[in-house]
């Protein structure tokens, strides 16, 4: 099993960021960065557990619940990457810090 505390304590960090800003700073895009990495992060789990299934779409519901979004798709692909066997490759968890890293940044909270 690998460790996947990287990935969750990343997500985590920046869905408190997003679960403390203001609205304003919500609505000027960090919402909207923090729902595209939980889509993405969505759709990674998805693939690597059902690798023939079309990955379906994470929807909007809104400025206000787009961190706890993010933590669901992030613990998801995290527990998948966590038990993955051991012939899986290992820079999906690297790839994956770096996508949430990048739009925390991007994010400008």
């Amino acid at each position: 099993m690998r460790d996947t505390s990287e990935l969750t304590a990343a997500v985590e960090r920046f869905a408190d960021r997003l679960r403390a800003a203001p609205q304003s700073r919500l609505q000027r895009g960090a919402a909207a960065e923090g729902l595209a990495l939980a889509r993405e992060l969505a759709v990674r789990a998805q693939r690597a557990e059902e690798p023939g299934r079309e990955p379906r779409t994470m929807p909007d519901a809104g400025v206000f619940t787009v961190a706890d979004q993010l933590v669901v798709a992030g613990n998801d692909l995290a527990e998948i990457l966590r038990t993955a066997p051991a012939g899986s490759p290992a820079g999906e968890l690297a790839e994956a810090v770096g996508l949430v890293r990048g739009a925390a940044e991007r994010s400008g909270l």
